[in-house]
């Protein structure tokens, strides 16, 4: 088993900064792995060939309703895959179409505030994903994962400076049981363990519109996977750096990111490619 994809590297510079209005975004991932390591860290022999690309549709609103003194919101989004992964001795399994859709009816965004006398804005999520994505086709990868998974995340945007912010997103996962799982495994229920990610990036203003900075993510399994209600050995990590870039024009933004990874356990470890474009109306 592994756990579901994630949001690994998708959001940087400025990630608590919102208000009233809607959203759309468009968000292309790339990732690519040759090597993959086991749960004591050690690079395995037999390391799969990982090649994926996904397409994000957003679509968010935030109104101009208080909850809590925060505006209340919500959001879709809707991912486009495409995977192959190209066993060590083997062919290539593959699969393209629509992935698991994400769903938040609650988005609460805090007005600015301040922090040790500094601009500062806070964001909490409550996303859920629904398993709408193809599965069970025989011989060919799974573009989603059959199970429903509840992915809250809470981000910020610190201002350090006129110059300088700091940005982060904490999320948390839980993947509830797939009753399907694949026939190899002999089982009539497998459910993934709960973890930790996340995004976090700094950046420095370089003119009227472009912000130049660094980016990381970070994913740490915090529980067993279970086949059958029973604990299996081994628990994910990975850690990815890199350098970020940012522009921004009046309502529309770009984001781009480039991340190497490294601290593997118990899963691949390679290189992701991260850029959206955003528009508010």
């Amino acid at each position: 088993m592994t756990l579901p994809p994630v949001n690994l590297g998708d959001s940087t510079f400025q990630d608590g900064i919102a208000g009233p209005g809607w959203m759309v975004q468009q968000t292309l991932s790339a990732y690519r792995a040759q090597r993959s390591r086991d749960d004591r860290g050690q690079r395995s022999n037999d390391a799969p060939q990982i090649e994926s690309v996904a397409l994000l549709g957003q679509l968010s609103v935030i109104s101009n309703r208080r909850v809590l003194g925060a505006y209340w919101g919500g959001e879709l989004i809707v991912p486009w895959v495409h995977a192959q992964v190209t066993p060590a001795h083997g062919s290539p399994l593959r699969t393209s179409g629509l992935g698991d859709v994400f769903i938040s009816p609650l988005i609460l965004q805090w007005p600015q505030a301040h922090l040790a006398g500094r601009p500062f804005w806070q964001r909490l999520n409550l996303n859920v994903s629904l398993p709408t994505g193809g599965y069970g086709t025989p011989g060919r990868l799974d573009a989603g994962h059959n199970v429903l998974q509840f992915n809250p995340h809470y981000a910020f945007t610190w201002e350090r400076s006129d110059a300088w912010e700091l940005s982060g997103r904490l999320h948390y996962l839980w993947t509830g049981p797939n009753r399907d799982p694949a026939a190899g495994l002999d089982a009539s229920e497998v459910q993934a363990g709960q973890a930790l990610h996340l995004n976090a990036s700094i950046s420095r203003s370089a003119g009227q519109d472009l912000r130049i900075g660094a980016a990381l993510y970070a994913l740490v399994q915090i529980t067993d996977d279970r086949i059958d209600g029973v604990a299996q050995p081994g628990r994910e990590r990975i850690v990815g750096v890199g350098p970020a870039l940012g522009w921004s024009r009046g309502a529309t933004s770009l984001h781009a990111a480039a991340y190497i990874e490294t601290l593997a356990k118990d899963r691949s470890e390679g290189a992701r490619l991260s850029v959206r474009y955003a528009t508010r109306f």
